[in-house]
């Protein structure tokens, strides 16, 4: 059995699962995890990185926990697991309101990736002050808005909003995605040797290619037929459609998964570019480069945070509704 330690100075247990066989590590942290109450928390000694852990978490779980280092290595890792308490989240605060949107973006606040987070938290994370930002998004209430900028997203019907993220978003990237790909195998190519960062930022949107590839073919193959066909059978009646899907959760899931992992890919290439700043000097495809990857950063925030904010609480409430109409 694990040891359970208390930390004096905080009063949450530590978990540590080092002397576990490693197929009773994640059980055991899942079980401690469900007993939970919302709000409350429990830490992890392990002896390496448990980030695995913390993907399967939101495949299985989802994206309703917090997770925090404590400590990093080299011989031990602490990890803080915290269940999410009650309250509107960054993301919800976002989605209501563009004008609060553009106040994170202000002051560096993840509302699309890390979403589920409360404001709190999410200032902590982002190191500025909850009394600032609160202070800042009150006075964002108080200035116009108008539709065009808010494009009513949370009036359309998911199966519209589905359409639009395909048309808008995946689209972009089809366009896109190809554009940069040759700009960086050209540019890493030509000033590799004296910037040898460019060697990474090549390998790092490797990954982000071949990753959402794979993203956008399961949204366009399985999540975005099942939404359609579960607005389609509210509006009708008929669930036959609906046969082929046993519940839109497990997908939601794995998006938001491969959401989490994009961010980090992300937030990756913009550290190792100093915010997509090129040197100074640099050539016109050194600098397209750049202002290329932070249109797309910008589009990828965008397209998450209609999906993780906006169009999976619309499907996850409209596969709750049919459920229970069904019965």
């Amino acid at each position: 059995m694990p040891v359970l330690e208390t930390p004096t100075n905080t009063g949450i247990y530590i978990l540590n699962v080092t002397e576990l066989e490693p197929r009773l590590k994640h059980p055991t942290i899942f079980g401690h995890f469900d007993t939970l109450d919302a709000g409350d928390a429990f830490q992890i000694l392990n002896d390496h990185d448990p980030k695995p852990l913390y993907y399967q978490m939101i495949a299985e779980r989802g994206n309703i926990f917090t997770w925090n280092y404590h400590e990093q290595g080299p011989q031990r890792w602490i990890v803080e697991i915290r269940k999410n308490a009650p309250g509107e989240t960054v993301g919800e605060l976002a989605a209501k309101d563009v004008r609060k949107a553009e106040v994170f973006k202000k002051y560096g606040i993840d509302f699309c990736c890390g979403g589920k987070k409360s404001l709190a938290q999410a200032c902590a994370e982002a190191g500025v002050s909850e009394a600032e930002v609160t202070a800042a998004l009150d006075n964002a209430e108080k200035a116009p808005v108008s539709v065009a900028a808010t494009a009513q997203f949370n009036r359309w019907d998911a199966d519209f909003l589905a359409d639009y993220i395909y048309n808008q978003h995946h689209n972009y990237y089809y366009e896109e995605g190809p554009v940069i790909t040759d700009l960086v195998v050209k540019v890493a190519a030509r000033h590799g040797d004296h910037a040898p960062e460019l060697k990474t930022v090549a390998s790092i949107w490797k990954q982000i290619v071949s990753e959402l590839n794979t993203h956008f073919m399961k949204e366009e193959r399985i999540l975005f037929p099942f939404i359609k066909a579960m607005v389609t059978a509210k509006k009708t009646g008929d669930y036959s459609q609906l046969n082929a899907f046993p519940s839109v959760t497990e997908p939601v899931q794995v998006m938001e998964a491969d959401h989490e992992a994009a961010g980090e890919l992300l937030a990756g290439l913009r550290k190792l570019t100093n915010g997509f700043t090129p040197p100074e000097g640099a050539c016109n495809s050194f600098t397209l480069l750049y202002k290329k990857l932070a249109d797309f950063e910008a589009d990828l925030h965008q397209h998450i945070h209609l999906e993780n904010n906006i169009l999976f609480p619309k499907a996850l409430q409209l596969d709750k509704a049919l459920k229970g109409a069904s019965n």
